[in-house]
């Protein structure tokens, strides 16, 4: 919570400012842009970036506030200095903290603004404004007082001015924090989030729709669920590869109609490799039963005939993989034991033969290690210590992050900045969700839980799931090099037969309020904001 400090001034200031509220609480919003204060510094120059400059009233000097101007100040806590703004009032508020910038040169320049926020706010963004073009805008994602996150934007300038908003407007005790801003010419385009990919994990649908599931759109009649993802603005498709699966869903010829069906629809392409005849994840990396007892040297040519064979084909049949994920979150290694953690040499060796499949398979496909936690950067800097030490061929960096499960936004930022920084490679989150309600829809127990809900701090409703999304993509998007964000199994409802376990048709589906359909079949709002996280620019 923000720490509210009173600015100082004579008992008349008081007065005059207490009277002045009530005639600024009527402002629906802030001045114009093109009204902020002009900066007596060199042209192009931000002034008081970091808050450490306040007048003697307490205001940050170098910027202008419209709106109910008390609830604009400096208090100690900064995230880098000793100082941060600060937006909070013991009422409902609406104010904005302005610099318009001056002599700038012509171009693209990015502003990228560390920003907390408690959430709640009728609004709250930061924005650029008068730059010549269109205003952009980003809204400060939903953080608590624990971790900070930046937020990136980029405007073309062409007018020599830019005028920088920081905006909130709020219930009474709703707060919001700024500090370390820069502004610096970047290469293009102008936008908010500037990702690549807006990307679907679709690994469940065939077997949804063998069962009956039905979709639609937000009005209208059922129609192809991959049509609506597009429709959305979804661009990339994520299939899982299972080996042998009990029940004939995610093998070979399961994932090669899928990619004919996203390929179809000019969707980008994810092939995610379990190297097991179900699932595989943190906590187990069982082996095919048809490799269960291979030595090791035999095993590795299993693991290299199957990715190759699976990624051929995709090529083959014109839907080349555009990336490949060689293990699916595998933070503690993969076909165990000969791939466990503890024994780094032999995982070192399975993954190196299963890039190299993907490579002579298909030579323009990037090869993406995934990790799960992502926010756990002791955790993946050890391992991808290991594996770069040993050689292991790699892309991308691939990580899932729940926030219900793995952390603050603020931890999965930290991380991604920290792991592109590093290795020198681009990140991109593979899985997310949230749910959009508590309530049940078959027999089985659902995943996202009432304590989950309070964990991940956002309400369990449409609008709430819409705004995590919003946020995961915002903090995604400020990291340079970040590729974009993938939802976990959006199409999976809740279908009869159509359960978790392929070799349990009675068994249910502990996912289908973390859709982004709901229990018609409708889509949710957090579809078109995942859609939107792309820059059409891109």
């Amino acid at each position: 919570m923000p720490q509210r400090r009173l600015r100082s001034g004579a008992v008349a200031l008081v007065a005059a400012l207490i009277v002045a509220q009530a005639a600024q609480a009527a402002q629906a919003a802030p001045a114009a842009a093109g009204t902020g204060a002009e900066v007596p510094v060199p042209t192009g120059t931000l002034r008081n970036p970091g808050f450490e400059e306040t007048g003697a009233d307490g205001s940050p000097v170098g910027w202008s506030e419209h709106g109910q101007r008390s609830a604009s100040y400096v208090e100690p806590g900064g995230r880098s200095g000793e100082n941060r703004l600060a937006h909070w009032a013991d009422q409902p508020y609406r104010v904005a903290t302005s610099q318009r910038l001056t002599g700038l040169r012509p171009g693209y320049h990015t502003l990228r603004v560390s920003v907390r926020a408690s959430g709640g706010q009728r609004d709250a963004h930061v924005a650029l404004n008068g730059c010549g073009g269109a205003p952009e805008r980003v809204d400060l994602p939903r953080t608590g007082a624990e971790w900070w996150v930046q937020v990136a934007l980029t405007t073309r300038v062409s007018s020599g001015r830019c005028t920088i908003d920081l905006v909130s407007d709020g219930n009474a005790g709703d707060w919001a924090n700024f500090d370390d801003l820069s502004f610096i010419p970047t290469d293009g385009p102008a936008g908010g989030p500037a990702l690549r990919i807006a990307g679907a994990d679709v690994s469940h649908l065939t077997k949804n729709e063998h069962h009956g599931a039905v979709y639609r759109d937000r009005t209208g009649p059922p129609r192809d669920a991959l049509r609506i993802l597009r429709a959305n603005g979804v661009n990339y498709a994520r299939l899982k590869v299972w080996v042998n699966p009990a029940d004939g869903f995610s093998d070979r010829d399961d994932v090669l109609v899928k990619a004919r069906r996203a390929h179809a629809l000019g969707m980008g392409l994810l092939i995610d490799f379990h190297y097991s005849d179900t699932w595989a994840d943190p906590g187990k990396q069982f082996k095919p039963a048809a490799w269960a007892d291979l030595p090791f040297d035999q095993l590795r040519q299993a693991v290299y005939d199957h990715t190759y064979d699976v990624i051929g084909s995709l090529r083959r049949q014109g839907t080349p993989a555009d990336m490949v994920q060689i293990g699916n979150e595998i933070n503690g290694g993969m076909l165990w034991p000969d791939g466990r953690w503890d024994n780094w040499d032999g995982l070192a060796a399975l993954l190196t033969t299963a890039s190299t499949a993907v490579t002579d398979a298909s030579p323009r496909s990037r090869v993406a290690l995934h990790l799960a936690e992502g926010g756990n950067n002791g955790g993946h800097r050890w391992w991808f210590d290991n594996a770069v030490s040993r050689g292991v061929p790699f892309d991308v960096i691939a990580v899932s992050h729940y926030t219900y499960w793995h952390g603050p936004l603020g931890y999965l930022q930290a991380n991604l900045f920290d792991l592109t920084s590093a290795y020198g490679k681009p990140v991109m989150v593979v899985e997310t969700g949230y749910g959009f309600t508590l309530a049940e829809n078959d027999h089985e127990a659902n995943i996202f839980t009432a304590s989950l809900q309070q964990t991940g701090g956002y309400p369990a409703t449409p609008d709430g799931q819409a705004d995590a999304i919003r946020d995961m993509v915002t903090t995604v998007a400020a990291v340079p090099g970040a590729l974009g964000v993938f939802y976990w199994e959006p199409t999976w409802t809740a279908v009869d037969g159509a359960g978790w376990d392929p070799a349990d048709p009675a068994s249910g589906d502990g996912w289908e309020n973390q859709a982004l359909f709901d229990y018609s079949g409708r889509a949710l709002p957090a579809l078109r904001v995942l859609g939107d996280s792309v820059s059409p620019n891109r």
